[in-house]
């Protein structure tokens, strides 16, 4: 939905007319009578108002109150105060604390505002398109992050893991794709590149570590139903045994390695469902329900061969998948 609509605010029926009147031609035009009236407004249909332009003495509250909150909660609106000569006062304090782009004088000169909305509506597309801008560049940087992430957990899986690590990693690829797994975040307001760098490879090392720890819990599980039983105990709480099936409930032990804010430390339950997975992924078929993800044990037959771009396919579906959601 485009943000192309004008939200005029006065007390004065006849001023909204003939704003509406005046204005309209040049983009469609939301008028409210108070303060109160304005807010209803933005609530219902803020995200189709590119400029907010209200006046400031009204019964009630004032214009002032009516630009903080549009600030606030519409931060990329453009607003205006339209006020008389006599309180110029209030509009240079409502410019220089950030609330409004500029003041338009009562009586109004109708050249003057024809030309002061046009450039509102130029000014309210250009951080429309400054904003789709920012929106795809943190998309892509944050797929980046994903695909990093998978790489990094292939080296990790083969550093501390036992040699058959592939079928494992493929195996817990597919299980946070079944799951939605997310795009990571990434907060550039509290650190740099180098920092996220730092942040990430101190998380590949901790996972690493935990993966060593935890793996041994698993190498003497010798039957199916007790690798299930075995992934239960390491997963409490969050995995459903019934008929020969292991539900998993919740998807944070399925993407936490590949979605969790960096600084996050590894979860005890995500990295034991990838160390159990490293024993067992070549037997287990999953299936993704509305109670969570299935896991059952093959009765017969063994998993297809690992193409060799068998990683960069995960890398593409997750990514894909993941920014779908996003």
């Amino acid at each position: 939905m485009r943000t192309e609509k004008i939200l005029y605010v006065d007390d004065e029926p006849m001023a909204l007319k003939y704003f509406e009147r005046l204005i309209n031609p040049m983009a469609p035009v939301l008028t409210a009578l108070s303060v109160e009236e304005g807010k209803a407004v933005l609530q219902a249909r803020g995200a189709e108002i590119a400029v907010l332009i209200t006046d400031q003495r009204m019964p009630g509250a004032l214009g002032n109150e009516l630009l903080r909150y549009a600030r606030d909660h519409h931060p990329q609106m453009v607003r205006m105060l339209t006020t008389a000569y006599s309180e110029l006062g209030e509009a240079i304090e409502a410019i220089n604390t950030g609330e409004i782009y500029r003041y338009v004088t009562k009586p109004w000169d109708l050249e003057l505002l024809r030309a002061d909305m046009r450039n509102a509506l130029e000014l309210a597309e250009t951080r429309c398109e400054r904003d789709d801008l920012l929106r795809e560049k943190m998309a892509v940087q944050r797929q980046q992050l994903l695909a990093s992430r998978i790489s990094q957990l292939a080296v990790v899986c083969a550093g501390f893991l036992h040699a058959d690590y592939e079928r494992g990693l493929q195996t817990y690829l597919q299980a946070a794709e079944l799951s939605g797994c997310a795009l990571p975040p990434i907060d550039w307001r509290s650190m740099d590149h180098a920092e996220l760098m730092q942040y990430e490879a101190q998380r590949s090392v901790a996972i690493g570590q935990a993966l060593a720890s935890v793996q041994p819990r698993f190498a003497g599980v010798d039957s199916s139903s007790a690798a299930l039983q075995a992934l239960a105990d390491a997963l409490p709480g969050q995995v459903q045994l019934q008929d020969g099936t292991a539900t998993l409930t919740g998807r944070g032990p399925l993407t936490w390695l590949l979605d969790a804010a960096s600084h996050e430390p590894p979860s005890a339950a995500s990295v034991s469902w990838l160390a159990w997975l490293s024993y067992w992924a070549g037997s287990v078929q999953l299936e993704a329900r509305p109670g969570g993800l299935a896991v059952r044990m093959r009765t017969s037959g063994t998993p297809a061969a690992l193409q060799p771009d068998w990683m960069a396919d995960a890398i593409e579906r997750i990514s894909q998948l993941a920014t779908d959601e996003a």
